[in-house]
């Protein structure tokens, strides 16, 4: 079966990029309405911490979730719980997505949170 291209794409790009429990894999997925984030220790192929526009920190903060302001609140936020758990850099995951508007606000929003990629 053929996959298609972006999940291509993140295949290749997941081989090279190895997240350890010091510096655990930052992966980003985006839909139409939603971006989500989570921190996985592919040593053990556990997920560490994970946000997203569905959370209730997001939710408190009533913003619109379809927006680059959202993505970067979210990069915040999961940079807020790295940190919380002791962790200070992180490999950054884009998941075959191009690097550019939400995923790059919210690499932009995990870098003012405190994270290193």
């Amino acid at each position: 079966m053929k996959l298609p291209q972006r999940e291509r794409r993140h295949e290749r790009v997941t081989k090279k990029v190895q997240g350890t429990s010091t510096k655990p894999r930052l992966v980003v997925f985006r839909s139409k309405k939603h971006i989500y984030a989570q921190l996985i220790k592919d040593d053990d192929g556990k997920v560490i911490s994970g946000c997203s526009t569905l959370s209730k920190e997001f939710k408190a903060k009533n913003m619109k979730s379809t927006n680059k302001e959202a993505a970067k609140e979210i990069g915040k936020l999961i940079a807020a719980k790295a940190i919380s758990l002791g962790i200070k850099e992180a490999c950054f995951d884009r998941a075959g997505y191009k690097y550019h508007g939400r995923v790059q606000a919210l690499s932009e929003g995990a870098r003012e949170g405190g994270l290193k990629f």
